[in-house]
């Protein structure tokens, strides 16, 4: 246990390096040194008008860019009509949201559960298989990030924020990303195994989809089921509508949120009819999950998806940047890590000043991208010229 003095010594230290007063808004993320007063497509602006493209995404969630026509005009008709009521009434385009939703995730996919955020909807997958299975320990890999909430946090390789709260989390057993003495785990008490297809955070490490699908195989000849965190992989991003898709893979459940609804905060979690038909009505709740401003927000997203092919255009921005960059590029459609080496914060400073924001990643030397989909193929190449010429 932490002693309540050292507790209190740390806040100090952190807050002395602040000159204003105690702040109202907690600090978490270390936030980009200029305010944020506007965007528009795939850059965003300061109070002076100053532009930046927007490399980085607001954390890969404006997958339609910022403030597409389409999503504005679909939020501001939808919040016109009817801002809020919760799942205890019926709503119309909560029912037409799911749908679109599970058409443009594909078969396996048969029912979707509305949430509030990434973690959430991993929460309630875990739920779900701990629910059905009633196994008490999970499985996880090595470098996984899936949220802050109690099991989400229990799967999550990340000690900086997992080891406070230890004496609550869940078992769970870790796994090696491509490793095939990971296939040969026990899996007789794990309810599930949850892996996102490409880890971001660790630094965008790709899992073989060959050994995914062992990986699947091996876990349902266990009893266990599958869960595909898709929070950053899913929603044309790769190129496809998820990663399950692209690969031929089918897990049991798929998670969802991030550029879900263009930047309206919104989570899901989509599952097989199998797994959804073993769960009574109100196994799952949440107020403000499937809003009508976000089922809104959904549907424009989906349509502005299919009407101006976004996947096919973060293939095609893939295979510019890869094509003109110097440094070694990983991961896939516009979710992608470069190798830029020991001077990565240096570099992302230096591009910052050249009016790009990147994303930085746990992984020393690696920046991410993360842009909207709908990225300008002339921003990108600008991009990869200034990047070649601070290597």
């Amino acid at each position: 246990m932490v002693p309540a003095f050292a507790l209190q010594w740390r806040r100090a230290t952190f807050f002395s390096e602040m000159s204003a007063p105690f702040p109202a808004l907690f600090p978490s993320y270390k936030p980009f040194p200029m305010t944020i007063v506007r965007g528009e497509g795939d850059r965003v602006f300061d109070a002076d008008g100053r532009a930046w493209v927007d490399l980085y995404g607001g954390h890969c969630v404006c997958s339609t860019g910022h403030c597409h026509p389409a999503v504005v005009q679909a939020i501001a008709k939808q919040a016109s009509e009817l801002l809020f009521y919760s799942a205890a009434g019926e709503i119309d385009i909560r029912a037409r949201a799911a749908e679109g939703l599970i058409a443009f995730a594909g078969a396996p996919m048969a029912s979707v559960f509305f949430c509030n955020s990434g973690a959430e909807a991993n929460e309630n997958a875990l739920k779900i298989a701990h629910q059905l299975t009633g196994r008490p320990q999970f499985a996880a890999f090595r470098g996984g990030w899936h949220g802050r909430s109690t099991l989400a946090l229990s799967v999550t390789d990340d000690p900086k924020i997992t080891d406070p709260h230890s004496a609550l989390l869940a078992p769970c057993t870790v796994l090696e990303p491509n490793d095939p003495a990971s296939l040969s785990a026990d899996f007789s008490q794990v309810a599930a195994v949850i892996l996102e297809p490409i880890q971001s955070m660790s630094g965008v490490h790709s899992f073989h989809p060959e050994f995914l699908r062992q990986l699947v195989a091996k876990a349902h000849a266990a009893g266990a089921l599958v869960i595909f965190d898709e929070i950053q992989t899913g929603i044309g991003r790769l190129g496809a509508s998820f990663a399950f898709q692209k690969w031929g893979i089918q897990p049991d459940m798929v998670t969802s949120a991030k550029g879900l609804a263009s930047g309206v905060p919104m989570g899901a979690t989509l599952m097989t009819e199998a797994v959804a038909s073993e769960l009574s009505p109100g196994a799952l709740g949440s107020t403000f999950g499937g809003g009508p401003l976000a089922c809104a927000a959904l549907l424009a997203t989906l349509q502005v998806m299919s009407e101006e092919g976004l996947p096919q255009k973060a293939i095609e921005a893939e295979a510019l940047l890869r094509r003109e960059l110097r440094c070694a590029v990983r991961g896939e459609g516009l979710l992608l890590g470069l190798e830029v080496g020991p001077r990565s914060a240096e570099i992302a400073d230096q591009l910052f000043d050249l009016g790009y924001l990147v994303g930085k990643s746990s992984e020393p030397g690696v920046l991410r991208l993360m842009p909207p989909l709908n990225v300008q193929p002339q921003h990108l190449g600008e991009f990869a010229k200034d990047l070649n010429s601070l290597l």
